[in-house]
Protein backbone atom coordinates (compact mmCIF):
# COMPACT_ATOMS: atom_id res chain seq x y z
CA UNK A 1 0.00 0.00 0.00
CA UNK A 2 1.27 3.38 -0.83
CA UNK A 3 0.39 6.91 0.73
CA UNK A 4 0.43 10.16 -1.15
CA UNK A 5 0.90 13.18 1.72
CA UNK A 6 -0.52 15.89 1.18
CA UNK A 7 1.28 19.78 1.79
CA UNK A 8 -0.32 20.07 4.97
CA UNK A 9 1.34 16.92 6.27
CA UNK A 10 4.67 17.67 4.73
CA UNK A 11 4.69 21.40 6.51
CA UNK A 12 3.84 19.44 9.66
CA UNK A 13 6.79 17.86 9.55
CA UNK A 14 8.76 20.49 8.57
CA UNK A 15 7.83 22.63 11.37
CA UNK A 16 9.08 19.54 13.72
CA UNK A 17 12.47 19.43 11.80
CA UNK A 18 13.17 22.86 12.50
CA UNK A 19 12.24 22.55 16.04
CA UNK A 20 14.89 20.10 16.10
CA UNK A 21 16.89 22.24 14.03
CA UNK A 22 16.54 25.33 16.65
CA UNK A 23 17.82 22.67 19.35
CA UNK A 24 20.75 21.01 17.73
CA UNK A 25 21.75 25.20 16.91
CA UNK A 26 21.51 26.43 20.46
CA UNK A 27 22.58 23.74 22.25
CA UNK A 28 25.83 23.56 20.37
CA UNK A 29 26.28 27.57 20.54
CA UNK A 30 26.23 26.86 24.06
CA UNK A 31 29.09 24.85 24.02
CA UNK A 32 31.06 26.12 21.38
CA UNK A 33 34.25 28.23 22.50
CA UNK A 34 35.32 29.53 18.82
CA UNK A 35 33.32 33.03 18.30
CA UNK A 36 32.31 32.96 15.33
CA UNK A 37 30.76 29.27 15.12
CA UNK A 38 29.19 30.08 18.20
CA UNK A 39 27.78 33.41 16.20
CA UNK A 40 26.55 31.27 13.26
CA UNK A 41 24.85 28.78 15.52
CA UNK A 42 22.84 31.53 17.34
CA UNK A 43 22.38 32.73 13.81
CA UNK A 44 20.99 29.48 12.33
CA UNK A 45 18.98 28.57 15.43
CA UNK A 46 17.17 31.98 14.95
CA UNK A 47 16.52 30.92 11.27
CA UNK A 48 15.49 28.02 12.46
CA UNK A 49 12.87 29.42 14.68
CA UNK A 50 11.91 31.79 11.59
CA UNK A 51 11.40 29.14 9.30
CA UNK A 52 9.31 27.14 11.61
CA UNK A 53 7.17 30.42 11.66
CA UNK A 54 7.21 30.55 7.84
CA UNK A 55 5.97 26.92 7.63
CA UNK A 56 3.09 27.41 10.29
CA UNK A 57 2.43 30.52 7.48
CA UNK A 58 2.16 28.88 4.23
CA UNK A 59 0.37 25.33 6.25
CA UNK A 60 -2.26 28.41 7.12
CA UNK A 61 -2.52 29.43 3.57
CA UNK A 62 -3.12 26.27 2.15
CA UNK A 63 -6.04 25.73 -0.06
CA UNK A 64 -8.55 23.30 1.31
CA UNK A 65 -7.82 20.65 -1.02
CA UNK A 66 -4.27 20.97 -0.16
CA UNK A 67 -5.36 19.86 3.28
CA UNK A 68 -7.56 16.96 1.92
CA UNK A 69 -6.49 13.18 3.32
CA UNK A 70 -5.12 11.40 0.00
CA UNK A 71 -5.88 7.81 2.25
CA UNK A 72 -8.44 6.79 4.78
CA UNK A 73 -6.60 6.93 7.82
CA UNK A 74 -8.45 8.09 10.83
CA UNK A 75 -5.54 7.32 13.09
CA UNK A 76 -3.22 9.66 11.31
CA UNK A 77 -0.52 6.47 11.12
CA UNK A 78 0.90 7.94 8.10
CA UNK A 79 1.19 11.42 10.02
CA UNK A 80 2.75 9.73 12.99
CA UNK A 81 5.34 8.03 10.45
CA UNK A 82 6.90 10.87 9.00
CA UNK A 83 7.32 12.47 12.33
CA UNK A 84 9.39 9.53 13.49
CA UNK A 85 11.16 9.77 10.36
CA UNK A 86 12.11 13.31 10.77
CA UNK A 87 12.88 12.81 14.72
CA UNK A 88 14.88 9.96 13.79
CA UNK A 89 16.85 11.01 10.13
CA UNK A 90 17.30 14.90 10.77
CA UNK A 91 18.77 16.44 13.57
CA UNK A 92 18.08 13.10 15.68
CA UNK A 93 16.14 15.11 18.24
CA UNK A 94 16.57 12.62 21.10
CA UNK A 95 20.20 12.09 20.85
CA UNK A 96 20.86 15.77 20.61
CA UNK A 97 22.76 16.36 23.66
CA UNK A 98 24.22 13.02 23.64
CA UNK A 99 25.64 14.39 20.15
CA UNK A 100 27.02 16.90 20.88
CA UNK A 101 28.30 15.77 24.67
CA UNK A 102 29.86 12.98 22.90
CA UNK A 103 32.49 15.27 20.94
CA UNK A 104 35.80 15.60 21.82
CA UNK A 105 34.91 19.47 22.97
CA UNK A 106 39.13 19.28 23.60
CA UNK A 107 40.21 18.16 20.26
CA UNK A 108 41.29 21.48 17.82
CA UNK A 109 38.40 20.02 15.03
CA UNK A 110 35.59 20.59 17.35
CA UNK A 111 33.94 23.16 15.67
CA UNK A 112 34.51 21.82 12.53
CA UNK A 113 32.72 18.64 13.68
CA UNK A 114 29.55 20.88 14.43
CA UNK A 115 29.34 22.33 11.43
CA UNK A 116 30.08 19.18 9.14
CA UNK A 117 27.28 17.45 11.28
CA UNK A 118 24.81 20.36 10.60
CA UNK A 119 25.56 20.25 7.10
CA UNK A 120 24.75 16.66 7.14
CA UNK A 121 21.35 17.16 9.11
CA UNK A 122 20.54 20.16 6.71
CA UNK A 123 21.42 17.88 3.56
CA UNK A 124 19.19 15.45 5.10
CA UNK A 125 16.01 17.21 5.09
CA UNK A 126 16.48 18.66 1.88
CA UNK A 127 17.22 14.89 1.09
CA UNK A 128 13.36 14.20 2.71
CA UNK A 129 12.02 17.25 1.51
CA UNK A 130 12.91 16.33 -2.14
CA UNK A 131 11.40 12.69 -1.34
CA UNK A 132 7.88 13.87 0.38
CA UNK A 133 7.75 16.26 -2.77
CA UNK A 134 7.62 13.21 -5.07
CA UNK A 135 4.51 11.59 -2.42
CA UNK A 136 2.75 15.26 -2.81
CA UNK A 137 0.51 15.36 -6.08
CA UNK A 138 0.43 18.54 -8.01
CA UNK A 139 -2.95 19.43 -7.32
CA UNK A 140 -2.18 18.77 -3.23
CA UNK A 141 0.34 21.36 -3.12
CA UNK A 142 3.39 20.33 -4.25
CA UNK A 143 4.82 23.23 -5.57
CA UNK A 144 5.07 24.59 -2.15
CA UNK A 145 7.77 21.95 -0.76
CA UNK A 146 9.95 23.99 -3.09
CA UNK A 147 9.79 26.74 -0.04
CA UNK A 148 11.51 24.07 2.44
CA UNK A 149 14.02 23.45 0.11
CA UNK A 150 15.21 26.59 -0.58
CA UNK A 151 15.36 27.80 2.97
CA UNK A 152 17.47 24.57 3.61
CA UNK A 153 19.77 25.16 0.96
CA UNK A 154 20.49 29.02 2.66
CA UNK A 155 21.83 27.09 5.82
CA UNK A 156 24.43 24.91 3.54
CA UNK A 157 25.60 28.15 1.99
CA UNK A 158 26.05 29.47 5.47
CA UNK A 159 27.67 26.30 6.98
CA UNK A 160 29.87 26.15 3.89
CA UNK A 161 31.19 29.44 4.13
CA UNK A 162 32.16 29.15 8.03
CA UNK A 163 33.96 25.89 7.36
CA UNK A 164 35.83 27.63 4.52
CA UNK A 165 37.34 29.65 7.17
CA UNK A 166 38.35 27.81 10.14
Amino acid sequence: MSYDFNADEIFEIAQQIEKNGAKFYNLAAEIVDKPSVKKLLIELAAMEIEHEKTFISLRANLLDQEKEKTVFDPEDESVLYLKALADSRIFLKKDIPDVLTNMNQAEKDFAKKIIKYAMAAEKDSIVFYLGMKDLVPENLGKKKIDAIIREEMSHIRLLGKELSVI
